[in-house]
């Protein structure tokens, strides 16, 4: 994580020191600011500035060493959303309290607020109705496992649903480890509860739950009313243009692509292709602004790839091998499964595969 910590006083820079040289053990990255004409190098912005610099460059945690209402009048202006808020932690000077405050499950800080209350041999204090009564928790279950998670509006249900002591669904494309975590019914596609294990339809194993989880890569999955969707990162876009191709026609086709497919972008892991196109300034580009990594390989590991994929002749003769975009996606998606086969879009071609992936419950 890269964090920034500022504190306002003697005893708070003790407390400060003490808490980056433990992060930095634990190989973070920490940066620790002074505001206090008491103190040697202290910033000459106001605290809220400070505080506004530290969101616009992303940082993973911020740290105020003092009081609570320094730490809330300094961030308010730059609160934007649970996805993208930085945690933000308030600890007391003396090292006796370290509070989660904001971002506690997406941004981590619930899980920051204890290993610094750890280091500091201080009380973590956290206030999360589901971590204070142990439930489940979608947006948590999402970031371990490197997933998006989208409707949020439908996973503020499901924790009030599951604090209420009720049932919500859960369905997932892809298999998993671990044991379905008490207040989840195993669900179909349909949102109907299933027998666990086998899959089949059981009348008696309930109505179908009002608010549920999806772990899908499509939009339109939606087996409950209020469906939350967690994304993983599990497919491959494989691609093929014109030597030159532009940027905004390389972009246009990748999004018609995953429009058609009702793919999320975020269910995307990397874009493939040709070792031929390693440096093809369109696919670099696109790969760069959707902040993917760009894949390419070489003739005879695509004649590798098994499977029935779309030949072309004009292909064969150009790249020596009779399609690329196809087994590119398949064979960055570790042999997956093709589920777009091969279009072409104004000098592009796209296709798309998914991995195989494990979702985990903890």
């Amino acid at each position: 994580m890269n964090i920034s910590i500022i504190c306002f006083s003697m005893t708070g820079l003790e407390t400060g020191e003490k808490l980056q040289k433990a992060l930095k053990t634990e190989g973070e990255q920490v940066t620790l600011a002074k505001k206090s004409r008491y103190l040697p190098d202290s910033v000459s912005i106001s605290t809220s500035q400070w505080a506004g610099e530290q969101f616009q460059a992303g940082k993973d945690g911020v740290i105020f060493i003092g009081a609570c209402g320094i730490a809330v009048r300094s961030i308010a202006p730059y609160i934007a959303g649970k996805k993208t808020d930085p945690a933000v932690l308030v600890i007391d000077e003396c090292g006796q309290f370290v509070i989660s405050l904001l971002s506690g499950h997406l941004g981590g800080a619930n899980e920051l607020a204890v290993r610094c209350a750890g280091y500091l041999h201080a009380t973590p204090v956290v206030t999360t109705a589901t971590d204070l009564h142990s439930r489940f928790a979608v947006d948590v279950f999402a970031k371990k496992n490197g997933c998006a998670i989208f409707h949020m509006k439908a996973a503020k249900e499901a924790s009030a649903a599951l604090l209420a002591g009720e049932k919500i669904g859960f369905y997932s494309e892809f298999p998993w480890e671990g044991d379905l975590p008490d207040g989840l019914v195993l669900c179909g596609k349909d949102g109907i509860p299933s027998t666990t294990g086998t899959g089949q339809r059981n009348a008696s194993a309930g109505e179908v739950p009002e608010t549920g989880i999806a772990v899908t890569l499509h939009r339109s999955c939606l087996p409950f009313t209020n469906t939350v969707h967690v994304v993983p990162p599990a497919a491959v876009l494989g691609m093929g243009c014109r030597k030159g191709k532009d940027a905004a026609s390389i972009q246009s086709a990748a999004i018609e692509c995953l429009q058609e497919a009702d793919l999320y972008k975020e269910a995307l892991h990397s874009i493939a292709s040709i070792d031929l196109k390693k440096e093809e300034p369109g696919l670099l580009s696109l790969a760069e602004s959707w902040h993917l990594l760009f894949e390419t390989f070489t003739e005879e590991e695509l004649k590798t790839v098994k499977g029935e994929f779309t030949p072309s002749k004009f292909v064969k003769k150009i790249t020596g091998v009779d399609n690329v975009c196809e087994r590119s996606a398949v064979l960055a998606s570790g042999q997956g499964t093709l589920i777009r086969k091969k279009t072409g879009r104004d000098g592009v071609t796209t296709a798309l595969a998914a991995g195989n992936r494990r979702i985990r419950f903890e």
